[in-house]
C-alpha cells in the first residue's frame, strides 16, 4: 500500500516536469533558462525513474497506454505490397482492441 503523501509527492513531481518542458520548449525563453530547465527536467525524469511504478489513478492508465503506443510505433509495419489497406485497418483495429481491454482490465 503506498503512502498518500508518496503519491502526492509522484504528481508534483509529473507536474513540475510538465511546467519545465513548457519553458524549455517556449521560444520566447533566454537560452539559459532553457538549459536551466533542461538540466531540471533530466534531474526530475531521474527522480521519478527512481520512484518506480506510476500512482495507479488515471495517470498510471494514461502512462501505459504512453507507453504502448511508443512499443507499437517500434514495431515492424506490414508491407503495403503484401496486403491492401482493410488488412491493415483490420491488424489496427485489433491491436486498438487489445489495448484498450488490457488497459480497462489494469
Amino acid at each position: 500500500m503506498q503512502d498518500s503523501r508518496f503519491g502526492s509527492s509522484l504528481a508534483a513531481l509529473r507536474r513540475k516536469l510538465r511546467a519545465l518542458a513548457a519553458v524549455a520548449g517556449d521560444r520566447s525563453a533566454t537560452p539559459p533558462e532553457r538549459a536551466n530547465a533542461a538540466a531540471l527536467k533530466k534531474q526530475l525524469e531521474q527522480r521519478l525513474r527512481q520512484a518506480g511504478a506510476p500512482a495507479g489513478d488515471w495517470t498510471d492508465h494514461a502512462f501505459r497506454l504512453g507507453r504502448r503506443v511508443k512499443v507499437m510505433q517500434k514495431s515492424g509495419r506490414p508491407d503495403p505490397d503484401n496486403s491492401d489497406w482493410t488488412e491493415q485497418a483490420r491488424r489496427l483495429g485489433k491491436a486498438v482492441g487489445r489495448g484498450y481491454r488490457k488497459w480497462l482490465s489494469d
